[in-house]
């Protein structure tokens, strides 16, 4: 027996069979078109890394407001998960692809009157559309990867994924930073001057938002052009087999039986909320210690070559070195340490230290998800929905760090990271063998 796949499913799953598949079609073509769906994954999810600091400019917005960014873009994916996986199911792989680039393009497009007319809440719009056409490939993409050969060695395939997704992180925020940030820090001493009118004041922050729309405009094209590109290439499905997967677990068919993944959707909730927060946050918390914004664009891409480093290792060392669950353990305790590092030191130190994150965090997200899956069967496209929709941590604890930060500042804002990876280290030690049930 071994793992392949054919036919159309909701996410992509998994079925055993004798028979033999032709691995140059089917491992290698559709990895690379996966791969560079990671990479629009990266590259449109780490804009907002820069969009954060340039909106609460712009749009003249405090901490918690500017956190809606990441609210509304991670929000579209606990509405869309299930939503999803039943597009999927409906209109098959491939399509559903080109769909959420469509739907990912619509979001984009509105980034255009945004920026006109320097509506808050049309960029919210914007990035709410965003996040639902990502949800949509989310969906599909994850469990695909995981299920592309042995479930032991899932965490390594989707690390390789991973590459192609913080690769396009790195250059994000410098490419739309390199526009958006240029004049910020500039912005931010003419509005400030007391004789300045209030007609001057709206022309500058105007003139100031116009700065978004070409990059807009260039993802607009480039999503466009994936979409009729995807309806091109030959893209196969994955499907399950119920019969042989039933005969399998012995009946045992109830997905609330499956501890492993509900454990892991409360683990990737906590973590991606952390995730976005060690991210997204860099910008602002170095502007706060006298960082100008133009300068403090570096460090998200910093922290995504942190993550490159970690990913590496995860291909390297999974399963030759350490298990899935090891470097989950591993993972989790390391955070913990460059949280602690990071708030026994102070001034710039400090966000040097908070952009290790990116190695430690590099294996939680390819780790819970191998863990998680492992054993579903049939429920593969169910659970694989589930494990999307916990990123809607990235929409609710971003928020409240950013209340944390405007009622107590960003040191006391920081012990948020403790609970997190907290929960993620226990569940990496409570995590059961596989194929147990609660």
């Amino acid at each position: 027996m071994q793992w392949v796949g054919g036919g159309a499913s909701p996410a992509g799953l998994l079925f055993l069979t004798t028979q033999p598949y032709r691995q140059p079609m089917f491992k290698k073509s559709p990895l690379v078109v996966i791969g560079a769906l990671f990479f629009i994954f990266g590259f449109v999810t780490w804009l907002n890394s820069t969009l954060v600091p340039f909106l609460k400019i712009a749009c003249e917005l405090n901490n918690f407001q500017s956190y809606f960014v990441t609210f509304m873009f991670y929000i579209a994916y606990f509405i869309f998960a299930i939503p999803s996986s039943r597009v999927i199911d409906r209109l098959g792989y491939k399509r559903s692809i080109s769909v959420g680039l469509g739907v990912m393009a619509v979001g984009a497009v509105l980034f255009i009157p945004a920026a006109c007319s320097r509506f808050y809440l049309f960029f919210l719009a914007g990035l709410f559309l965003m996040g639902a056409g990502l949800a949509l490939l989310q969906t599909a993409a994850n469990p695909y990867a995981a299920v592309l050969g042995s479930p032991q060695t899932a965490a390594k395939r989707i690390s390789i994924m991973g590459v192609c997704n913080k690769f396009a992180g790195i250059l994000a925020p410098l490419v739309l930073g390199s526009i958006t940030l240029k004049s910020a820090d500039a912005v931010l001493q003419q509005i400030q001057d007391p004789t300045l009118t209030e007609t001057a004041r709206a022309r500058i922050l105007d003139n100031l938002a116009l700065q978004c729309v070409i990059p807009y405009l260039c993802i607009v094209a480039v999503l466009a052009l994936l979409a009729l590109f995807i309806r091109q290439v030959s893209l196969p499905d994955i499907q399950k087999d119920k019969t042989v997967y039933e005969a399998a677990q012995g009946g045992k068919d109830s997905i609330f039986r499956h501890g492993n993944l509900w454990g892991g959707v409360l683990a990737l909730f906590f973590y991606v909320g952390a995730e976005v927060i060690s991210v997204d946050s860099l910008i602002n918390y170095a502007t706060s210690l006298g960082i100008s914004n133009y300068s403090a664009k570096i460090f998200p891409s910093l922290s995504m070559v942190a993550f490159l480093i970690g990913y590496l290792i995860g291909i390297a060392g999974i399963p030759r070195w350490f298990s899935q669950r090891t470097a989950l353990i591993l993972s989790a305790a390391g955070c913990l340490a460059v949280v602690t590092a990071s708030l026994l030191c102070s001034g710039i130190l400090s966000v040097y230290i908070l952009v290790w994150l990116g190695l430690t965090n590099a294996m939680i997200w390819p780790a819970v998800w191998g863990l998680a899956i492992e054993g579903l069967g049939k429920h593969t496209s169910l659970g694989s929905s589930l494990l999307v929709m916990a990123i809607v941590g990235g929409a609710l604890l971003p928020l409240l760090f950013g209340r944390l930060v405007d009622a107590f500042g960003y040191g006391s804002a920081y012990l948020l990271f403790y609970p997190c990876y907290a929960i993620i280290l226990g569940y990496a030690l409570w995590r059961k063998p596989k194929n147990c049930y609660l």
